[in-house]
C-alpha cells in the first residue's frame, strides 16, 4: 500500500525535552531553530558490539507501512494526554507533511516542525532569570508559547508581538509567592526550639512581624528579633546570638 504524501501540514500533538539548546525528542534527537525535522529510518541499522553497523534490512526512506520509523505525533491533544506525553516539560501542536502513516500512537511522518509551545508551570524554574535564559531557546524556533498552569493557557510569547504581560505578570507572581512561602519555611513557627546562644533552650510561644516570643526553661521570657535567628546546618537547629551583629541585646521579662 503506498503512503499518502501530503503537500499542505498536518496539525498534531507531540512531547519534547527541553534544555538551553531547544527543543530534542524523546529520543534525544535535535530540533533545529527554523529547520524541519526530516525522519531517518534507524530500524535498518543495527549495532555490532564492535561498534559497527550491520543491515537489516534495505534502507528506505522515512515513514514507511511495515516499519516503525518517522517523527511521532498524537491525533489530538486528549490523545497525547491519554499517552501521559503531556507530563513532560514542553508539548504542543506540531505541523506534519510529506508522507505520513496512521499509526497507535498517531502518526508517523516525513518532516515536522513546532506550531506552538506550552510550557508546563510546575517544571518552571523559578527566577525569571533562568526562565528568560531556557525561554531564548524556544523562541528561536518563531512560534507563539505559552505557559500550562492547571489546565488553563497563558500567553507568554507571540511570534508577531514578542514577550506578553500576562505570561510576565503570571511568572512574578508565581515567583514571589515561591519567595514568601521559602521565607515563611526559613522562619520558626510556635512550637519550635531556639538555642539561645550563652542562655540555654527557648521553645516559640508566639510569632509576630518583627519579633519571636520565647519561652526559657526558667520561665523567662525572651523577645528576639525575626533577623536574629537563624538554621545551623551543622547543628539541625536554631539559633539566636543576643548581640551579635545587631545592635540591642535579648530582652527578659519576668
Amino acid at each position: 500500500m503506498k503512503v499518502p504524501d501530503y503537500f499542505f501540514p498536518l496539525v498534531a500533538y507531540r512531547a519534547w525535552q527541553w534544555d538551553a539548546h531547544g527543543l530534542r525528542s524523546l529520543n534525544g534527537e535535535q530540533w533545529v531553530a527554523g529547520r524541519p525535522l526530516a525522519a531517518a529510518c534507524r530500524a535498518s541499522n543495527v549495532a555490532r558490539p564492535v561498534g559497527r553497523v550491520r543491515a537489516v534490512h534495505g534502507a528506505h526512506g522515512a515513514p514507511q507501512m511495515d516499519c516503525t520509523c518517522g517523527v511521532y505525533a498524537a491525533k489530538n491533544l486528549d490523545h497525547l494526554r491519554q499517552s501521559g506525553y503531556d507530563k513532560y516539560g514542553v508539548y504542543g501542536e506540531v505541523y506534519l507533511w510529506g508522507s505520513l502513516v496512521e499509526c497507535a500512537f498517531g502518526w508517523r511522518a516525513q518532516f515536522a516542525y513546532p506550531k506552538a509551545l506550552y510550557l508546563l508551570s510546575d517544571t518552571l524554574p523559578v527566577t525569571l532569570a533562568e526562565i528568560r535564559s531556557r525561554v531564548q531557546a524556544l523562541i528561536s524556533y518563531r512560534k507563539d508559547i505559552f505557559i500550562s498552569h492547571h489546565g488553563v493557557r497563558i500567553a507568554l510569547w507571540r511570534e508577531n508581538s514578542g514577550f506578553e504581560s500576562a505570561g510576565l505578570d503570571f511568572l512574578m507572581s508565581r515567583g514571589q509567592h515561591w519567595y514568601d512561602r521559602r521565607t515563611r519555611e526559613k522562619t520558626p513557627h510556635r512550637g519550635d526550639r531556639i538555642a539561645i546562644l550563652g542562655s540555654g533552650i527557648a521553645v516559640v510561644a508566639d510569632v509576630d512581624s518583627e519579633q519571636l516570643h520565647t519561652l526559657l526553661e526558667n520561665h523567662s521570657v525572651v523577645r528576639i528579633g525575626r533577623r536574629m535567628v537563624v538554621w545551623n546546618e551543622q547543628n539541625l537547629r536554631w539559633e539566636a546570638s543576643p548581640r551579635a551583629g545587631f545592635k540591642n541585646p535579648l530582652k527578659r521579662e519576668e
